[in-house]
Formats: C-alpha cells, sequence, structure tokens
C-alpha cells in the first residue's frame, strides 16, 4: 500500500521532550495490560472469555490481523477516492477537479473540518459539553492550509470497502458476544489524521442518556470498533484511560488539574497493525492528540448498542434530530447490517456469512445491487445516538 503524501513538519515547541517520553512510556504499559490477539472462539461457538474478560477489565481489546492485504488494499482505494472528492473549503459544491464534492447535495451531516493540529471541541459546550478540557495544540508548519475535513460521518454510503468491514463475520460475532444477538446499530465514520494536520480530540467519555439510569453498567452506552488501515502509534492513535468505563461519570476536568498537563498519567495508546481491529467502550475516558507524526493514521470506525439501550429512549441531539428510539427505527437503522452482509458476501464468496438474528427471525431478505446503494443516501439520519 502506497501512503499518501501530507505535510509531516509541526511546532510542538517546549513540550515535544515531555511527549515524546509520555508516548514511549504510554506504550510500555499498554503491551503490558494483555488485552490483545486474534479474534478467538471456544469449541462451541462463542467468543474466547479471555477476550471478554480483558474487554471488561480494560474497556478496549486489540483485535490483531483481522483484515488482510486484499481488503485493505480495497479500503485504501476508497479513502484515496475519497479524499478526491473532498471540497476545497467548507460550503464548497464542487472538489479541485470539479466534480460535485462529496456529500454535496445531502441531508446528513458527512464532512466534520478542524484547523490543522487544533482541538476543535475541547472546552466547548458541544455534544453535551463531554470535552471539558482543551487539548495542546502545536503550531502547523508555514502553508498548511486553513481546515482540513478530519471526519466522514455517514462513511458506509461512500465506500464499499467500509460497508464490507461492517459486515465482517468475526467483528459481528463479537457484537453479538458483547452486546446480545439482537444488537443495535450506533453510527460510522471514517477518522483521517494527516501527519502534520491532523486534529486533537479532547479527552471524553461517550454518551449521554444512561448514566444515572437505575440499570446502568460498564456497557450501557455500548462500543466502538476501530479497523487500522496503516495501523496507529502512539503520536497518531486513540488513548484510552483502563477501566475508566466501568465507574461512571469521570471528573476529567480534575484529572487534567491534578496531572497538572492534559497528558493523563494512567492514560494508554492503542498500537495497531494495518488490519489489526479495536474495540473501545464508549464509556471509556478516551481522545487524542494532534497528530504532528510523520504517519497517516485512517480508522474505519463503526459501533454497536444494546438493543435495550436504544428501545424507547429518547435520543439524537448530537449525531442527528432527537428521537424517540421505537422498534420501527432500529429496524430500519439495521439494514445497514443486512446490506453489508450481502455486500461482503459477494466481494468475499468463499468466506462464511454472519447471521443477523433480527433478520434470520423476520426472514428479510438483503441484496446489494443498485438500487441499494441509492437507498441508503442519508441513511445516517437514523443513526442511534445515546
Amino acid at each position: 500500500m502506497n501512503k499518501p503524501l501530507g505535510p509531516i513538519t509541526a511546532d510542538y515547541g517546549s513540550e515535544e521532550a515531555a511527549m515524546r517520553a509520555y508516548c514511549r512510556d504510554g506504550e510500555r504499559r499498554a503491551v503490558a495490560l494483555g488485552n490483545r490477539g486474534p479474534i478467538r472462539f471456544t469449541a462451541d461457538g462463542a467468543l474466547h472469555p479471555e477476550i471478554l474478560e480483558a474487554y471488561s477489565r480494560c474497556g478496549f481489546y486489540v483485535f490483531e490481523g483481522v483484515l488482510g492485504p486484499e481488503e485493505l488494499a480495497d479500503i485504501e482505494a476508497d479513502f484515496l477516492d475519497i479524499r478526491s472528492r473532498l471540497p476545497t473549503e467548507p460550503g464548497n459544491p464542487v472538489d479541485r477537479q470539479g466534480r460535485p464534492a462529496l456529500g454535496h447535495g445531502h441531508q446528513g451531516l458527512n464532512l466534520v473540518w478542524g484547523k490543522p493540529l487544533s482541538d476543535p471541541v475541547g472546552g466547548t459546550k458541544a455534544a453535551h459539553g463531554r470535552y471539558p478540557v482543551k487539548m495542546f495544540e502545536p503550531r502547523p508548519a508555514a502553508g498548511a492550509p486553513d481546515k482540513v475535513v478530519y471526519l466522514i460521518l455517514g462513511s458506509l454510503q461512500f465506500s464499499e470497502a467500509c460497508l464490507r468491514v461492517y459486515g465482517h463475520p468475526g467483528l459481528l460475532a463479537v457484537a453479538a458476544a458483547v452486546n446480545g444477538e439482537d444488537f443495535a446499530p450506533f453510527n460510522e465514520g471514517l477518522w483521517m489524521k494527516e501527519p502534520g494536520l491532523g486534529a486533537s480530540v479532547a479527552w471524553h467519555q461517550d454518551g449521554w442518556t444512561h448514566w444515572d439510569s437505575p440499570d446502568f453498567d460498564e456497557g450501557s452506552h455500548g462500543f466502538n470498533f476501530m479497523a487500522q488501515l496503516y495501523g496507529c502509534t502512539p503520536a497518531n492513535g486513540l488513548w484510552v484511560v483502563p477501566g475508566s468505563h466501568r465507574p461512571g461519570k469521570a471528573d476529567i476536568k480534575a484529572w487534567v488539574a491534578a496531572a497538572g498537563t492534559e497528558r493523563l498519567p494512567d492514560a494508554v495508546p492503542l498500537v495497531c497493525k494495518p488490519g489489526d481491529v479495536a474495540i473501545t467502550n464508549r464509556q471509556a475516558v478516551h481522545g487524542s492528540f494532534a497528530n504532528t507524526s510523520p504517519d497517516w493514521r485512517v480508522t474505519v470506525n463503526f459501533g454497536f448498542h444494546r438493543r435495550r439501550s436504544v428501545l424507547g429512549v429518547m435520543g439524537g441531539g448530537v449525531h442527528n434530530a432527537p428521537a424517540v428510539y421505537d422498534a420501527e427505527r432500529i429496524r430500519r437503522r439495521a439494514r445497514l447490517i443486512g446490506y453489508a452482509i450481502e455486500a461482503r458476501r459477494q466481494r468475499f464468496p468463499d468466506e462464511p456469512s454472519f447471521s443477523y438474528a433480527p433478520h434470520a427471525q423476520s426472514g428479510e431478505v438483503w441484496r446489494w445491487d443498485e438500487a441499494a446503494r441509492a437507498e441508503i443516501k442519508d441513511y445516517n439520519l437514523l443513526d442511534l445516538g445515546i
């Protein structure tokens, strides 16, 4: 695979040496956690209990070697095509070649912009105020663009390769083991952390609906899968505070104040090779630093919920318009699972397909064709955000 070229220099100032030391120490502690390895199942087809234990203990797990070279090449081709179709600036209806820009004519939010190496949401009231502290913002190199796209939402409508990852039988089996065989969708995105430009994401916990619920537990707000195209390092990847998904709402502002820095001392980085896929509990405290490294981080991101966490719940407001999620809303949103399984079957016909229990029980049959491609436009208006 050929990584796209981009700026690779940025000024971290007097913080550079401390950041390098933090990354080295974080990687050492991450490797010692014992929460990585291939997807493994028991003889009766259950997800191996050692994986479930490590995921529950740490709040994340790195599945190694999930995606092979052929699939990674497909993802890279779609990623490069997506980049070529981005508008030159926010609101521009065309790309650099004068073609209709990616997302033009769509109702749903697709392109998320930020200033190079900035923290666009830290210290603001965005997303119910879940980002209470601003991250350090290095100075980008001279000539950097004013804004860059760092996240594509509703990404499955723009990339069949990403849709096929969404239908991966091993990952869907993990989702069923963690959230029950009737698991429900969340949302999907393509994260693009460009060398010398990629924005940071301030420390936060996802979710806002269930913190005070009487039946709150470590799985109330679901999880995200993060499939890595080029791998990720401490310098460009996500960092997680192990175990922080269990107690409830964390006082992140107090944590940073006690540490005297936004480099939280207990956090560890996700370190992945190309084709690795991490699962991260949305309740875990997590964030990422501005990408001053010379390496791209491209992450195919998608999440799932327990059905009981979304059914009858008032959600939205961050991902889309507020709404009560009824059974029909969940059914309509879950059609992407059916399309993904069928799209994957067409691309990898010798691979056993996953059987999604709600579809098997309803007898629904899914076909991936031109009509289906047109039908999923703006599907993310039905995202199930809690």
